[in-house]
């Protein structure tokens, strides 16, 4: 199987070199900028890739979302495979490129969109189609899970968590999508649109680590609490899903606590398979390019989609998750929290709450944003 790519940058080179190697599977052309077009295996225009007969399948290893979507459109319409380690572009436009694919015959995988090295979407598409998968939760973000890990185990402030993370290349000089939980949030979607046929597009919260302080990890460390990043979603009784991204604060020996540096983890609670747990490389050339790898031998045997057939477009619904939370706010904002244990020092309250929904945590949060007040909450795991 001949393959294509379209990108030349750390995750393009990396599949480009275990192309080479690989049984079965020979590289293609490579779509290039004009300004970067440097070797007679390169080219700048996408029609040489399309109209090549001998090329299957093509390899899209690019940033931008809408650019990606265009790519992946063209390649879908011509008759070819296509795979994508865009994690933007197909949590925007999944469901149309899962009937586009399976209109035309072809494949349309994108296993390295979510986790990096860890096979998280073979394993959630395959159980899917033999068990019922309860939920989806994990630490899919490498860059927060440094950074975090730099806080607790280094003590350092997340300034200089931060700046060791750029200076490592695990986060870019605008961290805002990984710090932010964006990132972890569209790895989630995509998890619950393999595990349920529903992509949640509405209805998400999402929570970082932006108001995590150094004061906060010396406040509940003594009490054998480490902090996570964790992107989690199921399917709710009536047949909704929940997704959402926040900190939790797990006991010291909870599995979680023991993904350390730029690590990941996902874990998957099936019915009969019961909880199946994954930890690997998030991130970076190699292990990324690994997963893009794993698509194409899995097109070569014959797999053609991670979503079923009827995957639509859909709203999360987190009102029946509850959790206990810790929250840090201003005295002024308690009413906003239910407080079950209350701690005071000064102006500023550490309480911990009873059981409330996840959207009315979220909810509570913002409302002390929009005025102007600062507050950090991290849910109790159970």
């Amino acid at each position: 199987m001949k393959v294509a790519l379209v990108g030349f940058g750390t995750v393009g080179r990396s599949v480009y070199k275990m192309l080479q190697q690989a049984e079965g599977i020979t590289p293609g052309l490579v779509l290039v900028l004009p300004e970067f077009y440097s070797a007679p295996f390169q080219t700048t225009d996408y029609n040489d890739i399309l109209n090549d007969p001998e090329t299957e399948a093509v390899v899209e290893c690019i940033t931008d979302a809408e650019e990606g979507y265009k790519y992946a459109k063209a390649a879908l319409l011509a008759g070819k495979h296509f795979v994508s380690s865009s994690k933007a572009m197909v949590a925007l436009h999944a469901p149309e490129l899962n009937r586009l694919a399976r209109e035309k015959g072809v494949a349309f995988l994108f296993g390295a969109a979510c986790g990096g090295s860890m096979p998280i979407l073979h394993a959630l598409s395959q159980s899917r189609q033999m068990d019922k998968i309860l939920s989806v939760s994990g630490v899919l973000n490498g860059t927060t899970n440094y950074m975090l890990d730099a806080m607790q185990r280094k003590g350092c402030s997340y300034e200089d968590a931060l700046k060791v993370a750029q200076q490592l290349g695990y986060a870019e000089k605008d961290p805002t999508a990984d710090v932010s939980g964006r990132d972890s949030l569209r790895k989630i979607m995509l998890a619950c649109a393999v595990s349920y046929g529903i992509l949640p597009v509405e209805g998400l919260n999402r929570e970082g680590i932006e108001s995590l302080t150094a004061e906060d990890v010396n406040h509940f460390a003594p009490k054998g609490l480490v902090c996570r990043l964790i992107a989690q979603g199921g399917k709710n009784e009536d047949g909704s899903v929940y997704a959402c991204v926040e900190p939790v604060l797990f006991p010291k020996n909870a599995p979680e606590c023991a993904v350390l540096d730029n690590n990941n983890l996902a874990k998957s609670q099936c019915l009969y398979n019961g909880s199946l747990v994954l930890m690997g490389q998030g991130a970076g050339g190699d292990p990324t390019a690994s997963n893009v790898m794993r698509d194409l031998i899995l097109i070569k045997n014959g797999l053609k989609n991670f979503l079923p057939e009827s995957c639509e477009e859909g709203k999360a619904n987190n009102e029946g998750g509850r959790h206990r939370y810790y929250v840090r706010l201003n005295a002024q904002d308690i009413d906003l929290f239910p407080a079950a244990e209350t701690e005071m020092d000064g102006d500023i309250c550490r309480i911990i709450t009873s059981p409330m929904a996840v959207s009315r945590a979220h909810d509570a949060a913002k409302a002390i944003r929009s005025a102007g007040r600062k507050v950090f909450f991290a849910a109790l795991a159970e």
